[in-house]
């Protein structure tokens, strides 16, 4: 195995994964984004004010 190849390839990936994605998000990646939001805020009290009455 070549062991300089697949250090080389690792580093490309790196290289490869640390910029960030173009493209345009969709509606799937919108709702997933808010998903996530209200998980992280779901017990602070403001938060569910703001859910519940829209204030």
């Amino acid at each position: 195995m070549n062991h300089e190849k697949t250090i080389a390839e690792i580093e490309w990936l790196e290289r490869l994964y640390s910029l960030p994605d173009t493209r345009p998000l969709e509606l799937t990646d919108l709702y997933a984004a808010n998903q996530r939001h209200d998980e992280i805020y779901a017990n602070n009290p403001w938060f569910r004010l703001w859910k519940r009455y829209g204030v």
